[in-house]
């Protein structure tokens, strides 16, 4: 099997997976409970709390528990209009993001604020100049993807940042789901930047388990009321072997990151010279530093992506068509739609997402394949 399919989830790593059974089986009391048992919890957890506010370079108290990705996106975005309704109720976001912001924005648009959704250029990338023309007075929030999940996009943070610098009441989101460990690490955790969202089954944590970075002294509503957990900010008991799993997913994660990124890029480079020179594949994500080095999305003419992906997947090659969380529902990929691609284009869009485990040789076995099934295509089309 080769799992090229990492943006959608990876696999819990066998470290992780010993930390979750120990955490489970000898730290199983509450961490609000009173008792020996609860002080040991909470102990465990804000031990957590400190490594990961340490792998960030920020404050313990500045670090939030929650179920994941979108979670943190729905926290943040739906927090701050309950936060600042009476300040405003314009919110910007880019036409690329994800669907759990997508969605979310346009719920509160059914609740009367206000959404500009920016547009993007043909690389998939936000223009600072466009959100500068899109600030208003009762503008309360931006929010704007580190790296695009479709074609692997790194939008322009610093410049954004830069441009919010005159703006300093509007919170700024930073969705980084798909961004920890890839060498941008950086450009999310600029100091304009107020809150970032994170996924721990993106790099190796158990699945139902994330994070949020909120700014000291920047305000949010709770979601989640209830037992005050996570400082009155997200109540519900913690999970807390996902958590310390998490931690420690981490710290693996980010101790070897430039390895794992030089050889995403390597394995990413052998795909894209093989593919990008067949007459019709047309690949949307570039080799330079606008884009992530792990995603890779082209299109064949006349396929479908659903079609490739299954092609692929009886070759016992695992891709994906665009996220993971809209590809079951058939829809097209909305970052291509954005970026002013053909819609038989975008509709056959398919993305391979890669690990640092990954190797050259599982390259080189994809792009034998893709002979293969690039020549039954051109024979069926024709």
């Amino acid at each position: 099997m080769i799992y090229f399919d990492n943006s959608a989830t990876t696999k819990v790593a066998p470290e992780v997976l010993a930390t979750y059974d120990k955490v489970s089986q000898q730290v199983w009391g509450n961490p609000s409970s009173l008792n020996a048992l609860g002080t040991q919890a909470h102990n465990l957890l804000e031990q957590a709390r400190h490594q990961v506010a340490s792998l960030l370079g920020v404050a313990d108290h500045e670090i939030f528990f929650t179920s994941g990705g979108s979670e943190g996106d729905n926290w943040v975005i739906k927090g701050t209009a309950m936060a600042k309704y009476m300040h405003g109720k314009h919110l910007i976001t880019s036409s690329v993001e994800h669907p759990a912001v997508l969605s979310t924005m346009a719920q509160l648009e059914r609740l009367g604020f206000e959404v500009t959704y920016l547009p993007v250029d043909h690389q998939g990338r936000v223009r600072p100049a466009d959100l500068k023309a899109a600030l208003q007075p009762d503008t309360i929030l931006v929010s704007v993807m580190a790296v695009n999940n479709e074609v692997g996009a790194i939008e322009p943070i610093d410049e954004l940042a830069d441009v919010l610098r005159a703006y300093p009441k509007v919170h700024f989101h930073v969705d980084a789901v798909q961004a920890l460990g890839k060498g941008v690490q950086s450009l999310f955790m600029n100091d304009r930047v107020d809150f970032v969202s994170f996924s721990g089954h993106k790099f190796h944590a158990p699945r139902g388990v994330g994070f949020v970075y909120k700014k000291s002294g920047r305000k949010l509503e709770p979601l989640i009321t209830g037992g005050g957990q996570e400082k009155n900010q997200r109540s519900s008991t913690e999970n807390l072997p996902a958590i310390v799993g998490m931690a420690r997913a981490m710290r693996l994660l980010l101790e070897h990151e430039d390895e794992n990124v030089q050889q995403e890029q390597r394995v990413r480079q052998v795909i894209f010279d093989h593919i990008s020179s067949k007459e019709k594949v047309h690949v949307f994500s570039g080799m330079g530093p606008a884009f992530a080095p792990h995603i890779l999305t082209f299109a064949i003419e006349g396929v479908r992506g659903e079609t490739v992906v299954h092609a692929f997947e009886h070759e016992g090659i695992y891709l994906s068509t665009t996220s993971a969380c809209s590809s079951k529902d058939g829809a097209g990929s909305g970052t291509l739609s954005a970026m002013g691609v053909a819609p038989e284009l975008a509709t056959g869009v398919v993305r391979i997402s890669l690990d640092g485990a990954n190797t050259l040789e599982e390259a080189h076995e994809f792009n034998t394949v893709f002979d293969r099934l690039y020549e039954q295509f051109k024979m069926i089309n024709s």
